[in-house]
């Protein structure tokens, strides 16, 4: 082996190198202790003899992408052992030419024995954060019974919208922004907690007095969600946090200024709000309610159409007419 690669193997991090062909050309003792397979046994295997259905496949695609553009990429792995036991991994490969020949050198850094904190993978701490939002939203809303069903499509139809936004329009938004939306899109009317039943379920219309007191609602939902921020004071949830406050601040605003509180405008209003207001509005419309009729869908959609570039961001109305029309 070329000394260079060679000297690779001395750091105290698990090193592996493969050829182009992601077969193992060596191994330190590093690696040989974390995963239980010996030097001897692996060299010449595939790389994968590690490899578990846990790790997700767009992590594997990601990583067989850039590799194969020659670029270094970093990622973490559910891996397992020789006996089995499963390990999660954070690991950094990087391509490198010696003697006209590519190999591939990954470092392994085992997340469970790091010296400080908690690792949690990150679907389960996906899966975690958007549990406990939920709880938190249907808790501030507990008096409406429906009000589980109404959370459960409004987030359903945030995941739809913001997938099929960021691909029409070639926005290129990172993942876990996109999934902080559908998170925190369950938070959206929590300040409606605070709103008198009487004035919230009226059947009529509302005097202007009631309708100030209805319009405070996404002061009322900051208040709570900075109150249960300064409770959790933790990292686990600052993204969600910032991405909830936007939404529940701001889901009312219209693009032509004219919402409340703050009569922003267009691009002025947070993108994750312009989705949540959009969808909001089409589930209210399309659902029976106490103070309301129930509209069919055409009826919702021809509304949406008529506000666009009024009350909704013309954009958006244009990808969610394109996720409504091919269900």
């Amino acid at each position: 082996m070329n000394e260079t690669l060679r000297a690779f193997l001395a750091l105290t991090d698990a090193v592996i190198i493969t050829d182009e062909r992601h077969h193992i050309v060596d191994v330190n003792a590093a690696y040989e202790r974390i995963t239980c397979f010996e030097r001897k046994q692996i060299l010449g295997a595939r790389a994968s003899i590690v490899k578990t259905q846990f790790t997700s496949s767009s992590t594997y695609s990601s990583m067989h992408a850039a590799l194969n553009r020659k670029q270094g990429w970093s990622g973490v792995f559910i891996n397992k052992k020789s006996n089995g036991q499963l390990w999660h991994s954070s690991i950094s490969i990087t391509p490198y030419q010696a003697d006209g020949t590519w190999y591939y050198i990954g470092v392994f850094r085992e997340l469970e024995h790091l010296p400080e904190g908690i690792y949690v993978a990150e679907e389960r701490r996906s899966s975690i954060q958007g549990v406990l939002l939920k709880v938190l939203a249907i808790s501030c809303e507990i008096r409406d019974p429906a009000i589980e069903e109404h959370l459960t499509r409004v987030q359903q139809l945030t995941a739809q919208l913001i997938h099929a936004h960021n691909n029409r329009l070639s926005l290129g938004l990172d993942h876990d922004y996109m999934q902080s939306i559908v998170h925190s899109s369950i938070m959206h009317d929590i300040g409606k907690s605070g709103v008198p039943e009487g004035i919230l379920y009226k059947p009529g219309p509302l005097t202007v007095y009631e309708r100030q007191i209805v319009e405070m609602h996404p002061l009322i939902g900051v208040d709570i969600l900075e109150k249960i921020n300064s409770e959790l004071n933790d990292s686990f949830f600052k993204d969600e946090m910032s991405v909830a406050r936007n939404i529940i601040l701001h889901h009312h605003e219209k693009w032509d200024g004219t919402g409340y509180p703050h009569q922003l405008k267009g691009e002025e209003i947070p993108l994750e709000a312009r989705i949540v207001s959009v969808v909001d509005v089409f589930d209210a419309l399309t659902s029976r309610r106490p103070y309301k009729e129930i509209w069919n869908q055409e009826q919702a959609l021809a509304y949406l159409v008529e506000q666009k570039g009024k009350a909704f961001d013309p954009e958006m109305i244009t990808s969610f007419l394109s996720i409504i029309r091919q269900a």
